[in-house]
């Protein structure tokens, strides 16, 4: 049995989704939310305590493409740390195309919780609503991933496939 990690990289937080099984019936589903570090050795030893606890067997890292479907210089860095994080992790990686994930993810979750007394929300609100989207957003573009290699169409209507690299 494979197990997957999606990943949605920000530049605060790291979204991560998980599924496993064989990827005609594997369902992605959203894990956990963690804060970027200062290095990719960081971010590393951070995933890596995902990695174990859940014995993943491979990455998906959401590649942020122009609408165009070109890379501008976000996903080459996407694409750079997810290789290096391949690399010290040492697993393969899959790049697949993130574009409208996040306004999928909050469509799916629905608006943000207002305040109290119906007022704006608080910075702990926003910021869990946020992470909760990133988490959501992973799992999208994992099973975006696992519906591509079954065969299904696309969940994000993209026609692109990026994941030509693998480590």
């Amino acid at each position: 049995m494979t197990r997957w990690l999606g990943i949605d990289l920000g530049e605060k937080r790291v979204g991560l989704a998980v599924a496993d099984g064989d990827a005609a019936e594997a369902i992605a589903r959203p894990l956990v939310t963690l804060l970027r570090g200062r290095t990719i050795d960081e971010d590393a030893a951070r995933v890596t305590a995902v990695l174990e606890r859940e014995r993943i067997d491979e990455l998906v890292v959401g590649l942020p493409l122009h609408a165009s479907g070109d890379e501008g210089p976000q996903a080459v860095l996407t694409r750079a740390w997810g290789e290096a994080l391949a690399v010290k992790v040492g697993l393969p990686v899959a790049f697949r195309d993130e574009r409208l994930t996040s306004h999928l993810a909050e469509a799916r979750l629905g608006p943000m919780k207002r305040g109290r007394s119906g007022g704006p929300p608080s910075r702990t609100q926003r910021d869990a609503y946020r992470a909760r989207v990133d988490r959501e957003a992973a799992a999208i573009i994992l099973q975006d991933e696992l519906d591509t290699r079954a065969g299904r169409r696309s969940s994000t209507g993209g026609t692109q496939d990026p994941q030509e690299t693998s480590t």
